[in-house]
């Protein structure tokens, strides 16, 4: 509920996800929201740490004082990425939100690996575990709470959005969630026990590696993104189903997507048509198509026209029997662009293009090899002439 009416009085617009002005104000909102949250728990937390002489509830403080500085590096983020494209960046500067959540899993992983230092040194000296209030109770279950519902808010922004960076803060913000849990559980136990060990050193030592484990998974999932990773399999059928409605086209390969950030998604495909289609409405279809993909998925598509002989009764034979041997090889193996041209009675040229997924652990000489071989056995007379492509999207 109050998330919902956080966006409706503060994001105009805020149904269209896909303008860049309405993505730079959730991710505001977001930001504005974490700032004001963290600032008054650090203030809180602080206090008690130092009232009480508490490591854990101190540390958990800076951890806000930290969370705060990360809402601003993803405001800085959404404000930059939203700028249009330039000449030193003609695809826009979407990638920034990807470094912005970046930059907060570097955070995370600092505040972990402080918390883990004090709390050892704690544990080592053999200092005594503080003594507690029923006010630092009730605040930090307040914090809780709190964070319960930071984490639930920026997860609904960061869908709402398909934002990296407030997805990265939302999983933050529930990782405090079940650190301030912890703290409090053993503030609970210290008022109720007089325990033989510091049993607040303990619970900063469980919390900082938490900490550690989250920071390395967010900081995992961004540099994927920076990096370059498939595309989704969801974009993959949604492309290849809209290609295929429009009947002209007879198949498609060498799809390439590429990702610029949120929202600027860039690709190219190759469509089979029959090779005595006529040019002119080819072309035409292809536009419609283009267009239609844009229109639909929001990306942009480069579409590249390859003719077939599909009514060669002798080449769409001899290319099934090949494709049925590149199977022997390894069946995720397929081929594309096949073409006959026969030089003479003792000779054949088979010219095709061969995908080879990453999981094929095969040389391309290997593999050259035996396709060769194979072909042979098919007819004695086929030379193959093989490109090698790389598959784009993860299958």
């Amino acid at each position: 509920m109050i998330s919902a009416l956080l966006v409706r009085l503060f994001i105009k617009n805020h149904e269209d996800v896909k303008d860049n002005r309405v993505r730079q104000s959730y991710g505001t909102l977001g930001s504005v929201v974490g700032i004001i949250c963290n600032l008054i728990l650090c203030a809180l937390k602080i206090t008690v740490g130092f009232i009480t002489g508490s490591i854990s509830v101190a540390a958990d403080g800076l951890n806000n004082l930290s969370d705060m500085g990360s809402s601003i590096v993803t405001m800085i983020g959404f404000k930059m990425a939203g700028k249009p494209a330039d000449n030193d960046h003609p695809f826009g500067h979407g990638r920034i939100e990807y470094m912005s959540a970046f930059i907060v899993a570097v955070l995370i992983l600092l505040v972990g690996f402080e918390l883990l230092k004090t709390s050892i040194t704690a544990l080592i000296k053999g200092e005594i575990s503080p003594e507690y209030s029923v006010t630092a109770a009730i605040i930090l279950f307040v914090s809780v709470l709190i964070k319960l519902w930071m984490f639930f808010f920026n997860r609904k922004l960061g869908k709402k959005i398909c934002s990296e960076a407030l997805t990265a803060t939302a999983q933050d913000s529930l990782n405090d969630c079940i650190a301030t849990t912890v703290i409090l559980i053993s503030v609970g136990i210290s008022m109720l026990f007089t325990l033989p060990f510091n049993l607040d050193a303990v619970m900063g030592i469980l919390v900082s590696i938490f900490i550690l484990y989250s920071g390395i998974s967010s900081a995992k999932n961004t540099l994927n993104d920076i990096l370059g990773t498939p595309p989704e399999k969801e974009l993959i059928e949604s492309i290849e189903a809209t290609i295929m409605s429009f009947k002209e086209f007879i198949g498609i390969h060498d799809l390439i997507v590429h990702n610029y950030g949120p929202g600027r998604q860039f690709a190219s495909v190759h469509v089979e048509v029959p090779q005595n289609s006529n040019i002119v409405k080819c072309h035409e279809q292809i536009d419609l198509c283009e267009k239609l993909l844009y229109e639909k998925l929001d990306i942009s598509v480069v579409i590249h026209m390859d003719p077939i002989d599909t009514e060669n009764k002798t080449v769409t034979e001899t290319k099934l029997k090949l494709a049925e041997s590149l199977k022997i090889i390894d069946s995720s193996l397929t081929m594309h662009d096949f073409r006959m041209t026969p030089i003479s009675d003792q000779r054949t040229n088979l010219i095709f293009d061969v995908v080879v997924p990453s999981s094929v652990k095969l040389s391309h000489k290997e593999l050259d090899e035996k396709i060769k071989g194979l072909a042979k056995l098919i007819n004695p007379t086929f030379m193959c002439v093989i490109t090698f492509d790389n598959d784009f999207t993860g299958k």
